[in-house]
C-alpha cells in the first residue's frame, strides 16, 4: 500500500511516463523490436532445451522451434551466442546432473545418466568428468564447488547476458509480509562455496523431517556478490518452521523474519538471470515508486525448485523490505 494519495498520484505520472518513454522508444528504434523479436525466438529455444534434456534434441527440432531454416539455425545460434547448440546441450545435461547429484542423495549414476540422455553410465561419468573435472561419484562424495561452477559458467553467462528477463511495475506487488519464524544457516565467506552450506542445510532439513514441500524456503541476501570481498560474503538459508532448533553441528538456528511491508516482485527462470530482476526492482521501479527501503536486506521465497522443474520454470519471489 503506497502513503497518502500524493504519493500515488506521483507514482502513477512517474509509471505513465516511462511506459510512454518506452513506447516512443521502439518506435523511434524499431531496430530494437526486431532484436528482441529474434531474440525472443532463440529464448523459445533454449526453453525447449530445458524441458527436453531426457531425451534426443536435434538441430531440426529446434530450428522448427524457432521457426528458422535447418541450414542457418546452427550458424545463427553459434553467432548470438558464441556456443555452439550442441554445446549449450551438454552443458545443460550435465548441470541438472551435478545438482541432483550434489543436492539430491537420492537416485542412482544410471538413473541420472539415463534423465541426461547418455545411453550407459560409463558414457555419462566420461563426460561429467571431461567438464566438472571429477567423476560423478567423486562429486557427490565430495564437490570441488570452484570448478563446477567454473564448467557451467558460460551457460549461465549466455542466459544472464544474452537473454535476461525483461519486467514492467505492474509486477512489482506492495505487500504485508508477516513475522516468520525459521530455521536459519548462515554462509559466511567465499560465494563459490556456498554449495557446501546448501547440503549441509539440505541435510539438516532431511534429518528433522523439514522437506520444501512442507516447510517454505527463504534465503537472505545480506551482501551483494559482486559489491563486497569474498571473505565479506553472507547468504542465509532459511526454513519455515514454528518447532525449537535443538542445538546442532550444522550451525543451524531459529530465528524470525521481521514484519514489514515489502516490494513483491515473481521471478521465473534461473539464478543466472536473477540480477536482471533487483536491477529492475532497484534502478527503476523503487525510484519511480517514492518508496525507500527499510533497513533489513532483500530476501527471496523459493517457490518452484530447479532441477525438480526445468531451470526456464523455476520460480523465486523476491522481497524488498520497504519502510
Amino acid at each position: 500500500m503506497l502513503r497518502g494519495a500524493t504519493a500515488k498520484r506521483n507514482i502513477g505520472q512517474d509509471v505513465t511516463r516511462a511506459a510512454q518513454h518506452s513506447t516512443n522508444t521502439s518506435e523511434a528504434n524499431p531496430v530494437n523490436t526486431t532484436v528482441n523479436a529474434y531474440r525472443a525466438r532463440f529464448r523459445r529455444v533454449l526453453s525447449h532445451v530445458d524441458t527436453h534434456l531426457e531425451r534426443e534434441i536435434t538441430v531440426e527440432e529446434l530450428a522448427a522451434v524457432a521457426a528458422f531454416s535447418k541450414f542457418h539455425f546452427h550458424r545463427q545460434f553459434s553467432g548470438l551466442f558464441g556456443l555452439c547448440v550442441y554445446e549449450v546441450i551438454k552443458l545443460a545435461r550435465l548441470k541438472r546432473a551435478a545438482f541432483r547429484l550434489a543436492f539430491r542423495r537420492t537416485g542412482n549414476t544410471l538413473d541420472i545418466a539415463l534423465a541426461s540422455d547418455y545411453a550407459t553410465p560409463e558414457a555419462f561419468a566420461r563426460a561429467f568428468k571431461r567438464v566438472v573435472g571429477q567423476t560423478p561419484r567423486e562429486f557427490r562424495a565430495a564437490p570441488r564447488w570452484d570448478t563446477w561452477q567454473a564448467a557451467f559458467a558460460p551457460l549461465d553467462a549466455l542466459r544472464s547476458t544474452d537473454m535476461p528477463n525483461e519486467y514492467s511495475p505492474d509486477q512489482v506487488r506492495v505487500v504485508d509480509f508477516p513475522a516468520t519464524r525459521v530455521a536459519s544457516l548462515l554462509h559466511r565467506g567465499d560465494p563459490r562455496q556456498l554449495g557446501g552450506t546448501i547440503r549441509r542445510f539440505i541435510d539438516w532439513r532431511r534429518a528433522n523431517g523439514l522437506p520444501p514441500s512442507r516447510s517454505a524456503t527463504f534465503n537472505v541476501l545480506h551482501t551483494d556478490e559482486l559489491g563486497v570481498g569474498p571473505e565479506d560474503f553472507r547468504f542465509e538459508l532459511c526454513a519455515v518452521t514454528n518447532r525449537d532448533v535443538a542445538p546442532n553441528d550444522n550451525g543451524v538456528e531459529a530465528k524470525t523474519l521481521p514484519a514489514g511491508r515489502c516490494a513483491l516482485l515473481r521471478h521465473v527462470g534461473s539464478d543466472a538471470t536473477l540480477r536482471s530482476a533487483f536491477a529492475f526492482l532497484y534502478g527503476e521501479w523503487l525510484p519511480a515508486s517514492g518508496e525507500e527501503p527499510r533497513d533489513f536486506p532483500p530476501f527471496l521465497e523459493r517457490v518452484a525448485f530447479y532441477p525438480e522443474v526445468p531451470e526456464h520454470e523455476a520460480i523465486t519471489d523476491i522481497y524488498l523490505p520497504l519502510r
